[in-house]
């Protein structure tokens, strides 16, 4: 009897899941454990793998379809076996309207009658004799007729353009359209509902991080030794981020159904880029964790989203979120709301700047912040506060080491 592959269901959220690409085809022979396809949900994208030896009997639904979760996507078993006529495959909107067209045909559409074109006798054979259709001249002679000299500036336009060498088929080329599925669907509708649905304000600040980064170099090898990690810009980020949420709790907030909502506890998101979008982890209850055990969680779930093996309920429920582009050597940059949280904090790339301090000039290391906050939710002031006590945290480590 034939053995179902259902979509699998990963995560409680997830209400489709789309065959991103088959592995193998239909006829084709698939041993126990072989992956045969590649599915996407709104968070994760992870293999399929063949559950039974044989061959890969229908595929039900095609690539680039969204289905539920439970539906099944194809059938596993011996050449020789037929898979019950009630399993139609999951057909295309595009094969369903072609079937619709099929049933009631369009009438044909009536032939315009041909346009005649005046040209004299001795301008068409020069035409003719260039390969050249009448059809695409512009005559100027009286009632629109074409005359020879209109021939001879045709003849020369296209000796000009064939010296540009300029290919025709690459003018009429068709653009590559890639349909919007799985993650960047998810992406595109979460991004456009934030900010549509927020009043988004971003503002900056740069800390002074010269200290900082003398002590991660002066723990560095301490904490190779001890606990076997190091600790990032992101890392110290992150822990101040926490506990200036813990001194401005209403940036902790969401604004839900005209209501602010206030959390007690700290569910801190990191942006983490992966292959084919954005995967935001949750480091949960991130205010009772020290700063080496808040650094080995980031990498740790950071490491598991990219590899697409970080369950999508660890995805869920931050309360504010952290996204750096200080790899990509970016400075100050607008980052989107997660919703419905009511901040998000950018990092930008720290640069070596020459500062006054007092009289004199000094070498510094400046760390561009930018903060996206919700204006329903908080004023500018206050938003102002929380980052002045994240920065204050940056230019004073040791005050989140104790």
């Amino acid at each position: 009897m034939p053995v179902e592959v259902i979509m699998p269901k990963l995560g409680m959220a997830m209400k489709e899941g789309t065959v991103s690409q088959w592995n193998k085809t239909e006829g084709e022979a698939v041993k126990k454990g072989d992956p045969i396809a590649s599915i996407s949900s709104e968070k994760i994208e992870m293999e399929i793998e063949s559950p039974a030896d044989g061959s890969v009997l229908k595929i039900n639904v095609p690539e680039g379809k969204g289905v539920p979760p439970g539906t099944v996507i194809c059938y596993i078993g011996n050449p020789d076996e037929e898979v019950a006529a009630t399993a139609a495959p999951v057909q295309e909107e595009k094969g369903q309207k072609e079937e619709i067209q099929a049933a009631h045909p369009a009438p044909p559409p009536k032939k315009p009658g041909k346009a005649r074109v005046k040209i004299s006798p001795v301008a068409r054979k020069m035409a003719e004799a260039s390969g050249i259709k009448p059809e695409d001249i512009i005559g100027t002679g009286p009632g629109g007729r074409i005359t020879k000299e209109d021939v001879e500036q045709a003849i020369a336009s296209a000796k000009e353009s064939r010296k540009q060498d300029i290919p025709v088929q690459a003018v009429a080329e068709e653009p590559q359209r890639i349909p919007v599925s799985g993650m960047r669907k998810v992406i595109a509708e979460r991004m456009h509902l934030s900010l549509q649905s927020a009043a988004q304000l971003t503002i900056t600040m740069k800390a002074d991080v010269t200290e900082l980064l003398a002590l991660q170099t002066q723990v560095k090898e301490t904490i190779a030794k001890r606990y076997g990690s190091k600790l990032t810009i992101t890392d110290f980020v992150a822990r101040a981020a926490i506990l200036a949420l813990e001194n401005h709790p209403e940036m902790n907030s969401a604004f839900m159904d005209n209501t602010i909502v206030t959390y007690l506890e700290i569910h801190l998101g990191i942006a983490t880029a992966v292959e084919k979008g954005l995967l935001v982890p949750v480091i949960r209850h991130a205010e009772s964790k020290s700063l080496i055990d808040l650094a080995k969680e980031i990498k740790e779930k950071a490491a598991a989203a990219r590899a697409g093996k970080l369950p999508a309920d660890e995805m869920q429920g931050s309360t504010f979120t952290i996204s750096s582009l200080g790899a990509s050597g970016v400075e100050f940059f607008t980052p989107i709301l997660n919703p419905p949280e009511a901040g998000i904090l950018g990092v930008g790339a720290v640069s070596d700047e020459a500062v006054f301090i007092g009289d004199k000039i000094e070498k510094r290391s400046r760390l561009p912040l930018s903060l996206t906050f919700d204006h329903r939710v908080l004023d500018g002031a206050p938003a102002a506060a929380f980052l002045q006590t994240v920065k204050q945290y940056l230019e004073e480590p040791v005050t989140m080491l104790l």
